[in-house]
C-alpha cells in the first residue's frame, strides 16, 4: 500500500509539460477562431468596390442604411426574446425556491368573515350575490318567565319566611 512520493524534480517537470501541451492547445485554438473570423466576413460582408460617381455612392449608401434597419430590427427582436426568456427564467427560479420551502410560513390568524364577504372574495367583486342565512331558520318566539314580574323586594320575602310559620309555608308551598 506505500507508494513512492513523486519528488519535487519530477512534479516540476510533468508540471512543465502540462503547461508546455496547454500552451499548444490554446494557440490552435486561436489560429481556429481566426480563420473562423475571415470565413464568416467573407461570406457575409462581399469586398468593398466603390464606384466613381456621385450617384452610385448614393445608391451604396443607401444599400448600407438598408442592410443597417434590418440588422437592427433583428436585433431588437432578440434582445426582446432574451428579455423574455430572462424574466421567465427569474419567475422560474422564485417558484423554486417558493417550492423548497425556504422561506419561513407565516403564522396564520383568525379572519371572521360573513358569508357574503367570502362570497365576494372568492368570487371577487364583479359579482353581486347574496346570501342571507339567517332568512332560511325558523322564528322562534320567546317565552315571557312570570317570575321575573313577581321578585319585588327581596326584604319582604326573607321577612315572611323567617321563623318556624316561614318554613312550614315553604313545605307546605312545595307539597
Amino acid at each position: 500500500m506505500s507508494e513512492k512520493k513523486m519528488s519535487s524534480s519530477r512534479k516540476h517537470h510533468l508540471k512543465s509539460l502540462m503547461l508546455s501541451i496547454a500552451k499548444g492547445l490554446l494557440e490552435t485554438e486561436a489560429k481556429d477562431k481566426e480563420e473562423e473570423r475571415k470565413r464568416y466576413m467573407e461570406e457575409t460582408c462581399p469586398p468593398l468596390s466603390l464606384p466613381g460617381g456621385v450617384q452610385a455612392l448614393q445608391e451604396l449608401c443607401k444599400e448600407l442604411h438598408h442592410k443597417i434597419d434590418v440588422i437592427d430590427e433583428e436585433r431588437y427582436d432578440l434582445e426582446s426574446k432574451v428579455s423574455k426568456s430572462t424574466k421567465e427564467i427569474e419567475d422560474l427560479k422564485i417558484k423554486v425556491q417558493d417550492l423548497k420551502g425556504k422561506f419561513k410560513k407565516p403564522a396564520l390568524r383568525k379572519v371572521r368573515l360573513s358569508a357574503d364577504q367570502m362570497l365576494q372574495a372568492l368570487l371577487g367583486s364583479k359579482h353581486k350575490v347574496s346570501l342571507d342565512l339567517r332568512a332560511n331558520l325558523k322564528q322562534v318566539k320567546k317565552e315571557v318567565k312570570e317570575e321575573a314580574a313577581d321578585v319585588g323586594d327581596w326584604r319582604k320575602n326573607i321577612e315572611d319566611k323567617a321563623g318556624m310559620d316561614g318554613r312550614k309555608k315553604m313545605f307546605e308551598g312545595e307539597a
